[in-house]
Order: C-alpha cells, then sequence, then structure tokens
C-alpha cells in the first residue's frame, strides 16, 4: 500500500513537472506572459514575440505602403520592419512598457498602431528623398523641406479621420487638438495660450489620446488608420 501511494505521489510529480515544462514553451504564453519575459530581456520571449507579430506587423505597413506608393520595394519595407523592432527596443523598451492592457487594447494592436505610424513616417521622408537627391554639396539641416503631394494627401485624411472622430468634443476641446497635434506646439506654450494649467494641459492630452484608442479599437480598418499613430503618440 505505501509503495502504491509513493508511485502514485511520483507519478503526480512527473505530470506537474511535464505542465509546468509544457508551460514554459514560448509560444503557449499569453501576450501578457510574453510581454512580462520581454521586457526583462528574455531571449525566447524576443524570439516568440517576432514569430508571433512579425506577419502583423508586415500586414500594417503594406497596408499604408499598398495605398499610397505601391511601387516601394520589398527592401522599403523591410526598412520600416527594421524601423518598427527599433522603436521597440529604444530607451529601454519605452513603447512596450507603457502599453497596457488594463484598457482593453491587444497587445496586437498596440504594436500595430506602431508599425503604421513608422509606415507613414518613412513615406513622408521617402517624399522628400529625390530633393535631397538633387542638392549638391550639403543641406542645410534646419531648412524646410517643401511639402510633398504626398504630405498633403496624409494629412488631409489625418483630420478628416481626427474631426469625424472628435464631432462631439467640446470647442476647448478641439482648439486643444489644434495646438497640440496640428500645429505641434509645446505643453507650457498651450498653457498660455489656452490660459489654462500645465496640469489640464496633460489631463486633456490624456483624455483625448484615451478617446482615440476607444475609437479606433471600434473601427475594423483601425490597423491602417491614418490617425492611428495619434493614439500612441
Amino acid at each position: 500500500m505505501a509503495s502504491w501511494l509513493l508511485y502514485a505521489c511520483a507519478g503526480g510529480m512527473h505530470m506537474a513537472l511535464l505542465a509546468t515544462r509544457a508551460s514554459r514553451n514560448p509560444a503557449d504564453w499569453s501576450d501578457r506572459e510574453l510581454l512580462r519575459w520581454v521586457l526583462r530581456n528574455d531571449a525566447r520571449a524576443w524570439n516568440e514575440l517576432i514569430r508571433r507579430y512579425r506577419p502583423l506587423i508586415y500586414r500594417c505597413i503594406t497596408k499604408v505602403t499598398l495605398k499610397y506608393a505601391p511601387s516601394l520595394s520589398s527592401a522599403d519595407l523591410d526598412e520600416i520592419y527594421a524601423d518598427v523592432m527599433m522603436q521597440l527596443v529604444r530607451e529601454d523598451m519605452h513603447k512596450l512598457r507603457i502599453y497596457n492592457p488594463a484598457r482593453g487594447t491587444k497587445l496586437g494592436s498596440w504594436i500595430g498602431m506602431i508599425s503604421v505610424n513608422a509606415a507613414y513616417d518613412f513615406l513622408r521622408s521617402a517624399g522628400r528623398r529625390p530633393l535631397l537627391d538633387k542638392v549638391d554639396g550639403i543641406l542645410d539641416p534646419h531648412e524646410e523641406c517643401d511639402r510633398t503631394p504626398l504630405d498633403q494627401l496624409i494629412e488631409k485624411e489625418r483630420w478628416e479621420h481626427l474631426n469625424t472622430l472628435l464631432s462631439d468634443f467640446t470647442d476647448k476641446d478641439r482648439t486643444f487638438v489644434e495646438l497640440y497635434y496640428q500645429r505641434g506646439m509645446e505643453a507650457d506654450e498651450i498653457a498660455v495660450e489656452m490660459q489654462i494649467s500645465l496640469k489640464t494641459v496633460y489631463s486633456k492630452k490624456h483624455k483625448i489620446r484615451a478617446h482615440l484608442v476607444r475609437c479606433l479599437q471600434g473601427l475594423a480598418s483601425a490597423g491602417d488608420s491614418p490617425i492611428a499613430d495619434l493614439a500612441v503618440a
């Protein structure tokens, strides 16, 4: 009887050990578990993150590039992908650390918005490359480049989408959006312009960004929305 109990206990421990080993397979991790190990710089976790989200990143990139620049080469797409990965690790993985699953956003949606932002940034810079190629000598880095038709198209679509999503906002909130997102003013400048406290500026920014996240989650095409980047700005 004692030997049978010993065998049963040993068998139970063996099964528990197998279950523990199985749970250590990165492919079985939840997004939250995966992120926790990624933030610890675990090599297996990074390999799993790439395996799990590489196709998504490329899908988000190509949705943008096929719409605005279908002639981009695969090398260009790879360059955008590399930039996305750099953004994920830059500044001690800041963009991954500020991801908050409690807000209901999936990790894939968060990475997708970062990817869309990177694609738009690449297209804006690519639109200026012909100008740079034609310049002889050194280009003044402080000289503002002319806006390209691509810049104008992207910005037009961005503000059409943003105005639609903010249709129920007050006039003051709309003014804040114009100053912060469109004009790119600093927080202290906005406080002076709107005659509000610096604390209110940051509060409004948080409120508007949270609203954008909620709206984008409700859109089937949120992955390639022209304003997806504003939600993670």
